[in-house]
């Protein structure tokens, strides 16, 4: 798909949670979002390629996937620069962190500096799961549940697209009802702050819990940009620091203005004409 003509040209992409290769990845959607997108700066932030999925069972890959590798490497060809931080899922390539390839850098955390100034910590998230998870037991029944629901979001949205409707997350409609899984995104939410706290920086861009957001808490940003399992959605900042949160249509899901810089103080001198 080529990108249409009217595509803005935006200061700043993240995306993350693709898990491509497993089976409840979806690819033709993103590649749809890529293959549309202009933008100077790609952070992927994190389990963009499952390798946990495809070294435990086995691999999803197919077209779809395929155009999604296709539309990176047009990016990276039109002059954007692609930023990767891996995640847990993609955690060997953390070994080799550090590197400036031809293609990407490759970073274990990297500090974003917005058009407005605000500095940014841009980090997976799953740093923070010895904070907010509880024991291994009860892990290993979430992730078995996670996975059936998924199977039943799947399912579903193929029925709805029989049926002509729009893509809707079964399984971020069942947590935003539990009150266990509430409680679990506050403690990451609280974690990702915390840290970019402790480093003196305005806030956080991370992903990993598969749950969108952009909010500002005590002074600080917290944004999550989604994954493309459930939420089908990105975060993108625009020429003058303004953040958005979009769905894979293109729809503004949040929003944050770009922070009021003060203005340059007066030294009483004439400028040059």
């Amino acid at each position: 798909m080529p990108v249409p003509a009217h595509s803005p040209l935006r200061r700043a992409v993240f995306i993350s949670d693709v898990h491509l290769g497993a089976r409840h990845c979806h690819a033709a959607e993103l590649a749809d979002f890529l293959d549309g997108l202009r933008c100077e700066r790609l952070y992927l932030v994190g389990d963009i390629v499952d390798l946990w999925w495809l070294a435990q069972r086995r691999a999803s890959w197919g077209a779809a996937q395929n155009r999604v590798v296709e539309a990176l490497h047009a990016l990276n060809r039109s002059g954007t620069e692609l930023v990767y931080i891996p995640g847990n899922h993609d955690r060997p390539i953390r070994r080799f962190c550090g590197l400036v390839l031809p293609a990407m850098q490759l970073r274990r955390r990297a500090i974003h500096v917005t058009a407005d100034g605000r500095r940014l910590l841009v980090a997976h998230g799953d740093d923070y799961d010895a904070v907010t998870h509880f024991g291994s037991l009860q892990e290993k029944f979430g992730d078995w549940l996670y996975y059936r629901i998924l199977t039943g979001n799947q399912w579903l949205n193929a029925l709805r697209t029989r049926l002509g409707l729009r893509y809707w997350s079964l399984s971020e409609f069942l947590k935003s009802k539990s009150g266990a899984a509430e409680r679990y995104i506050g403690r990451f939410v609280r974690a990702g702050l915390d840290d970019a706290r402790r480093r003196g920086l305005d806030g956080i861009v991370c992903g990993h819990i598969h749950r969108a957001a952009l909010l500002q808490h005590d002074g600080l940003l917290y944004a999550n940009d989604g994954d493309w399992v459930e939420s089908l959605s990105a975060l993108v900042e625009e020429a003058d620091g303004t953040l958005r949160l979009l769905s894979h249509l293109g729809q503004v899901l949040a929003e944050v203005p770009p922070r009021m810089l003060p203005l340059a103080r007066d030294t009483g001198e004439a400028a040059a004409a």
